[in-house]
């Protein structure tokens, strides 16, 4: 595959996309490339703003296997990962897997289940394979997650331990429409548009596993100029010296900064990265790798604001 059939399939993707979601650029491009990129996604967002349609859109424009959990109090790991299951007729245990086994996996809610079950994705999310009974099973080579949480209601939940945080690529925050795209949302709820049926939907699949699979060959051969690899670096070391922050991005964020500003680089047609392929993906990368203080928390200070105090204090490179 060439850079412009990788490029072509982004273009694809994020135009079945828009048969389904009005507006929401950002979040269309950041979608896109952490499945160009090999990376999971947290979907942040208040009820009724379009995540779970998004994924299920998403899943109709690969041709490969979707699952969904809804992720619950009583959700246990077994629910997820699988179990041996013993067989009179053979008197032996065999493995009946789990929903993880797919292409693309829908956490919904990932914040409602204990810290329990939201690990046993751990493994799934960092090495592509479940150990059950000290036995390994591998994933799908494309497997990616794609999890949802409400980020106003808290009754009920249990917050995402830093080790998961840390296996998202991105944490993208999905916002309510403008006026006008919600104007032609109901419009196309007149034309017959149901949320609840796919059939309404009009996606057709435009890529396939073992497209996405030369998209991410072509992604890691992006060219990354010893500039941009040192701007990528100096951001991420810049947060670990914010007085905002009790913990700064580690070495993992770097390398995901890396690799996203990779794939964004293709998704624009170039067979390089650049400095503003890293800055418009910084604040996705790192928000959700950084830990405010608690002072500065009730100062009303945000980790979209210190990530952009970052950017301020990082000299740009000349290309």
């Amino acid at each position: 595959m060439e850079l412009e059939a990788a490029t072509r399939t982004g273009e694809a993707l994020r135009r079945e996309l828009s048969k389904v979601i009005v507006g929401m650029d950002a979040v269309l491009d950041q979608v896109i490339v952490a499945l160009l990129a090999g990376g999971h996604v947290l979907l942040e967002g208040p009820p009724g703003t379009a995540k779970t349609l998004l994924v299920r859109g998403l899943a109709l424009a690969v041709r490969g296997r979707f699952h969904r959990i809804q992720f619950t109090p009583d959700l246990m790991p077994a629910d997820i990962v699988g179990v041996n299951i013993f067989q009179p007729q053979s008197a032996a245990f065999q493995f009946s897997p789990g929903p993880v086994f797919c292409d693309l996996l829908l956490a919904d809610e990932i914040n409602r289940a204990p810290a329990k079950t939201q690990s046993a994705l751990l493994e799934a999310m960092q090495e592509q394979q479940v150990t059950v009974d000290r036995e390994s099973h591998p994933l799908s080579p494309i497997f990616t997650v794609f999890a949802t949480q409400n980020p106003i209601e808290y009754e009920g939940t249990y917050p995402l331990p830093e080790a998961q945080l840390d296996r998202f690529l991105f944490k993208t925050v999905v916002g309510y429409p403008g006026k006008e795209q919600e104007a032609e949302i109901l419009t196309r709820y007149q034309a017959g548009f149901d949320a609840a049926r796919a059939s309404t939907f009009g996606i057709e699949p435009c890529t396939s596993v073992e497209e996405l699979l030369a998209v991410r060959a072509i992604v890691r051969q992006v060219v990354v100029a010893a500039p941009v690899i040192d701007y990528v670096s100096s951001v991420v070391r810049a947060t670990r010296g914010l007085p905002w922050l009790t913990l700064g991005a580690s070495p993992r964020a770097a390398v995901m900064l890396f690799l996203a500003a990779k794939a964004l680089a293709v998704l624009r047609g170039r067979g390089y990265a650049t400095p503003d392929d890293v800055r418009d993906l910084a604040a996705p990368v790192l928000r959700h790798r950084i830990v405010l203080s608690p002072e500065s928390e009730i100062e009303g200070m945000t980790a979209d604001k210190c990530v952009e105090r970052t950017l301020e204090r990082v000299e740009v490179p000349r290309l």
